[in-house]
């Protein structure tokens, strides 16, 4: 399936976001805290609000133990 635009792509990476670092039993303030980002941050990320750099999805993935297209597989 193709996403058609950035505001449905970044809703889907925070979508499995949320889930999967609930899934690993993180908190926002866990995983801020580990890649030195404050925990609204996380919360807009996650709500699909602002986009996020590679690097940071790197630190996210890297933290999490998470193969980068896992934060894209939509369910749908």
């Amino acid at each position: 399936m193709l996403l058609k635009d950035k505001s449905e792509i970044l809703k889907l990476f925070g979508k499995n976001l949320r889930n999967l670092r609930i899934s690993k039993g993180f908190t926002q303030e866990q995983l801020a805290n580990e890649l030195g980002l404050e925990i609204s941050q996380i919360s807009r990320i996650e709500r699909g609000v602002i986009n996020t750099s590679i690097y940071t999805l790197y630190q996210i993935s890297t933290f999490m133990k998470i193969e980068i297209n896992e934060f894209f597989v939509s369910t749908e």
